[in-house]
């Protein structure tokens, strides 16, 4: 048996070898999640280098540091063999894990791949030692090297796939590197050397030779500079990022300006911190004025209980903040502001800021209440309109019923007139056509009251499954489809939006009134209706049919008043598709027409998926510090 130790000045060497490859390998691999194909496959090779040029060094230098009491000599070959499984193997689990959407289970396979190619490493790095005496292994002590390698190995891949930042990246470097030394040294625990012959130890010189210290400090010296180097890479690639990072904050910044906005950010629980510029330009607040929750003090009294409420609604069901409000600027004016805020979350989906704009929308909310005003002294008009109209009608039928009943009396009083026949006629025939003309005006001052009324209207936003909704629709006109040999698919599956029933039904069911009404008799019937999500989290819902279709020039014509198209031999007012614009723009969508003669007409109608009265908060609300 030989009498073994280490060189302690050698060991802290290639601890600090094993700790500062894992930091540059930890960093360079952090890098290679994010990188585009061509720089990932470079990160991934440096850091192969790094990890797997790093615990070879380390190995190495923890071997000169070994005194045995003879000399020693390296196989060049099983060295250099020694060094390229360590950076073959760690390569390989780099590779693994800088797949897109790489996960556990990727580590659990590229773990074991690094630990054993490490655990390889030192085996055939012990195996290219040539020494006067043999070598024995004791194999419980190296199947636990080979354990702390695989661990260490798994440890440091998932680390990699978190995102940290330099204090948790110096800790897990410092217990990666420990972990990888501990294998080396358990390794070489497992180890034991028999001298050939006696006085070996004395032609050992005495400790590690002059010349194998040199050896050790060049290997050290040049695996430093090689990590050196790496970080180099590293530190480079982080100032491009951080220029990139600022040009895209610059964008963003010029972006909100562009749109009139104010960017802020607060903290979880909606505490302003640190410097707010664009809130201090907007309100004339001094950062102690707005900081933790002073920037309240701002938002018009009116706004701010229902601004806390939106807050909290918000908070407790984790999405976007949408809300409007007032805040006073700082010529002392109040504005009119739309606020969007996003949450930050971390890693663990915890939120920890929100990031809001305060856009200005001053001027448009003024627009809109000027052409409400206008809009309402419009119905105004048509109601006062239509109601004087009403009253003349009615002294025309009275007179006309008057006349009806003078009839008989008048035929008496012509007694034997030669034209008396032809006279009592047309004076029936003339009261036809009054009561007619009377008729048709009834109903087209109903029609302007209609309208008139729709302005009006309250809606009651609520939750409606279309596909449900629009099939009781399809049953609802069961006869007059089967009348007409018409079929009606609708699609299954529609979004669900938060609408007025009534409203969207009133829509809806004329429209598929209209496709059944206008079919081509030359060809059996064929009505679709589908709906599909668009942008602006909005729902497009088409019905689409084979009918007559329309012809380019009546496309805008037909949703006027009192405007057909076509040949007039269906009964009709010329106010359904009237009546169907001024519904879908009163719930704040659009309505649009694509058709060709002979070839069917589509209609689609585009509504919000969720009504601005309809927001409903799912679960608790709850408590903000501010209330």
């Amino acid at each position: 048996m030989v009498h073994t130790g280490y060189n302690p000045a050698l060991v802290a060497l290639s601890l600090a070898i094993a700790v500062f490859a894992s930091y540059t390998a930890l960093d360079l691999a952090g890098r290679m999640r994010g990188a585009a194909r061509g720089p990932r496959w470079a990160w991934v090779a440096g850091a192969a280098l790094a990890m797997g040029g790093g615990i070879w060094s380390m190995h190495f230098v923890g071997m000169l540091a070994f005194e045995m009491g003879m000399p020693a000599a390296y196989d060049l070959t099983l060295t250099l063999a020694s060094l390229l499984i360590a950076v073959g193997a760690t390569g390989a689990a780099f590779v693994l894990i800088s797949r897109p959407g790489a996960g556990p289970r990727e580590v659990l396979v590229g773990g074991p791949l690094m630990g054993v190619g490490v655990a390889g490493m030192h085996y055939t790095g012990m195996a290219a030692m040539r020494v006067p005496g043999n070598l024995a292994y004791s194999w419980p002590v190296v199947a636990l090297s080979v354990a702390i390698a695989v661990t260490a190995a798994t440890a440091a891949l998932w680390l990699t796939l978190r995102r940290h930042g330099v204090w948790q990246k110096l800790s897990a470097a410092f217990v990666m590197g420990l972990a990888v030394a501990g294998m080396h040294y358990t390794g070489m625990a497992a180890a034991t050397f028999t001298a050939e012959a006696a006085g070996a130890h004395a032609a050992h010189a005495g400790g590690v030779g002059a010349g194998q210290q040199n050896l050790a400090l060049s290997v050290g010296g040049a695996t430093f500079l090689i990590l050196f180097l790496a970080m180099l890479a590293s530190s480079v690639d982080q100032q491009r990022v951080q220029r990139d990072l600022q040009a895209s904050e610059a964008r963003f910044r010029a972006a909100v300006q562009a749109v009139r906005g104010v960017l802020w950010t607060n903290d979880a629980a909606g505490r302003m911190v640190g410097e707010q510029p664009g809130w201090a330009a907007l309100t004339g607040q001094a950062p102690e004025a707005y900081a933790g929750f002073g920037w309240a003090s701002a938002v018009h009294p009116d706004d701010v209980q229902p601004s806390i409420a939106a807050w909290n609604a918000t908070v407790a069901a984790r999405r976007p903040f949408v809300h409007e409000h007032r805040v006073r600027a700082r010529d002392g004016n109040w504005r009119h502001f739309a606020i969007r805020a996003v949450p930050v979350l971390d890693d663990r989906g915890a939120i920890t800021e929100w990031v809001g704009v305060h856009t200005d929308i001053t001027e448009q909310r003024e627009a809109e209440g000027e052409l409400r005003e206008s809009n309402e002294e419009l119905q105004r008009y048509a109601y006062i309109v239509s109601h004087d109209l009403r009253s003349p009608l009615v002294n025309v039928m009275g007179f006309t019923s008057e006349l009806e009943e003078a009839r008989p009396e008048i035929r008496r009083a012509l007694g034997d007139h030669p034209e008396a026949e032809r006279i009592d006629a047309d004076l029936g025939e003339a009261l036809g056509f009054i009561r007619a003309a009377v008729t048709r005006m009834e109903g087209l001052i109903a029609a302007i009251l209609k309208l008139s009324r729709e302005g009006r209207r309250s809606f009651a936003p609520e939750s409606l499954d279309l596909t449900r909704l629009l099939r009781s629709l399809v049953d609802a006109q069961r006869h007059q489809i089967e009348t007409a040999g018409a079929t009606v698919e609708v699609a299954p599956d529609l979004p669900t939006i938060v609408a007025d029933r009534l409203a969207v039904e009133q829509v809806l069911g004329n429209l598929i009134d209209n496709a059944v009404k206008y079919l081509d008799p030359a060809r059996p019937g064929r009505i679709t209706i589908t709906a599909r999500s668009v942008g602006g989290n909005r729902v497009r819902i088409a019905v689409a049919d084979n009918g007559r279709g329309i012809a380019p020039r009546d496309h805008a014509r037909v949703f006027e008043l009192f405007r057909r198209s076509g040949v007039q031999d269906r009964p009709g007012e010329g106010i359904g598709l009237a009546h169907v614009k001024a519904l879908v723009r009163s719930l704040g969508g659009r309505i649009d027409l694509a058709s060709a003669l002979g070839a069917g007409t589509t209609f689609e109608v585009t509504l919000p998926r969720e009504a601005a009265t309809g927001r409903e908060a799912h679960g608790a609300p709850t408590t903000l510090a501010a209330e």
